[in-house]
């Protein structure tokens, strides 16, 4: 509850995010998951449905082609620095294709950072680049 209206229920992100998805129309997501994506697919709605792909190239190209076929925007979620990796031919075919893909990486979380984990992506928004 809210400390300035009493009777108000707090939305949490995960509430926000799955209504913002919903409005937006992109209620499949492609992925290959692994433990950064766990909290976003935890008590996964019903009115979604996931695609898994065997490994994230799999994955883009599935989303890619799904995008194609639909002539719509897709959600793929990527397992962090490294399966954006895993995905960047895929990505850079995307790109060639002009499909309109929202591509999301899971990150390692922020206290593991410090440590420079595995999972950890120091500049994720430069990896994929320039596609």
């Amino acid at each position: 509850m809210s400390k300035d209206k009493p009777n108000e229920v707090q939305m949490t992100v995960h509430q926000a995010t799955y209504n913002l998805l919903r409005r937006l129309g992109l209620t499949t997501v492609f992925g290959n998951p692994g433990s950064t994506e766990q909290p976003f697919l935890k008590n996964f709605p019903k009115d979604f449905q996931y695609v898994l792909g065997l490994q994230e190239a799999s994955a883009v190209a599935m989303a890619d082609g799904f995008s194609q076929g639909t002539k719509k925007p897709v959600l793929l979620n990527l397992h962090s620095g490294a399966g954006t990796g895993n995905g960047m031919c895929n990505i850079m075919t995307a790109f060639q294709n002009k499909t309109p893909l929202i591509i999301t990486a899971g990150q390692q979380t922020r206290e593991m950072v410090l440590g420079d984990a595995y999972l950890t992506n120091r500049d994720e928004t430069m990896l994929p680049r320039p596609w």
